[in-house]
């Protein structure tokens, strides 16, 4: 017995000490390939069975016949373990470096396709996480298209729609400086008009950067959708009258909400605004609010006709008008991106659908208790 746990003393000794140097060899080089280290690992294997063999003959537990017999198949161990290390290292690279021309693909604004030929269970995994970082860098790629395009359109609507009443107004001052107005009260009165035109412009736009910045300050108290839409109808009835366009408000349910009452105001006066605008008249624009199973769901339906399908994923983007049929004389297209931005404030949500004759909005926003 105890000349076992000498030999397995001695054996332990020598094997600690071909793994201590080992571990040194690979601090060196651990900026080398994984074929070396590789290799560094299967020599360590069989470095620490021959010193350990080593170790237990020179405290002459072996015979020299023995110790040579036991050398030689260590030998032949190391030779065959080395050329396995270095074929399983030049596989892994060689996986390795497709894998990497592969990622660069993507990185370059393609997308990433996987290596077909198989690899190891660890390449594999991280092939499937870049297949899914592809898939999301390629959406981000294409809402910052779209959000570009966006932003394009809007500077040429705004250019446009600035550049239309500021003509009109130097045109009505010169006349009135010149003395050359006909009726002078008439053009201070289309002034005020287009004036407060251009203010409501500008009011939108600062609505829309706070809501874009982050910077959207809300002060949420409850409040009865009944009582919130019915200031919102009697806000836009003269707009109605104007247009020949009926309001319709009978579906409204009282149900409690947990809301800023001024944007949520804003919310509903830009969606009376923009169905009433898009409805011909003698129709009619219909306004309704029910709970349901995803919280508080409040619409307003037109009778616009319609927005063509491959026109509704763009109809809350910011800038975005439509066809020229659809779009009127007033207006920005910034109405439905701050509807947009108000509603997902309030951990809501803003969607738009087809119907008979025209199309719903829907604002969903959450439950309140009681």
């Amino acid at each position: 017995m105890r000349d076992m746990l000498l030999i397995a003393l001695f054996a332990f000794l020598g094997a600690a000490a071909a793994g201590v140097l080992g571990a040194c060899v690979l601090l060196l080089i651990r900026r080398w390939s994984l074929t070396a280290h590789l290799a560094v690992v299967a020599g360590v294997a069989v470095a620490a069975m021959l010193a350990g063999t080593l170790a237990v003959a020179q405290a002459m537990f072996l015979s020299a016949h023995d110790l040579s017999v036991v050398t030689t198949v260590v030998a032949m161990a190391a030779v065959v373990s080395t050329v396995t290390a270095l074929l399983l290292g030049r596989w892994v690279v060689a996986r390795s470096r497709e894998l990497a021309l592969a990622a660069r693909s993507f990185g370059d604004g393609g997308d990433f396709a996987a290596p077909e030929r198989p690899s190891t269970a660890e390449l594999a995994a991280l092939s499937r996480e870049l297949e899914a970082t592809s898939v999301r860098l390629a959406e981000s790629r294409d809402r910052e298209r779209a959000l570009e395009s966006s932003r394009r359109e809007l500077v040429a609507w705004i250019s446009h729609d600035l550049r239309t009443p500021l003509a009109g107004l130097r045109a009505m001052a010169e006349a009135l400086e010149d003395g050359v107005a006909a009726e002078p009260d008439r053009y201070l009165r289309q002034i005020r008009t287009e004036v407060e035109r251009l203010n409501d412009m500008v009011g939108d736009l600062f609505e829309l950067s706070r809501i874009h910045a982050g910077t959207l300050t809300l002060s949420p108290s409850r409040i009865s959708l009944y009582d919130l839409i019915g200031d919102a109808l009697a806000g836009a009835d003269p707009l109605a009258r104007e247009h020949g366009v009926r309001l319709v408000g009978d579906g409204v349910e009282p149900v409690p909400v947990e809301v800023d009452g001024r944007e949520m105001s804003r919310v509903l006066g830009n969606l009376l605004v923009n169905a009433i605008r898009r409805t011909p008249a003698d129709g009619t624009v219909a306004v309704a609010a029910r709970r349901s199973d995803e919280g508080v769901v409040l619409s307003v339906t037109d009778g616009c006709g319609g927005i063509p399908e491959e026109d509704l994923p763009r109809v809350f983007d910011t800038g975005w008008r439509g066809t020229h049929a659809r779009t009127p004389p007033a207006g920005a297209g910034l109405g439905l991106a701050i509807v947009r931005g108000i509603v997902e404030a309030h951990r809501g949500s803003a969607t738009v659908r087809n119907v008979t004759g025209g199309c719903r909005f829907e604002v969903t926003l959450p439950a309140t208790e009681g």
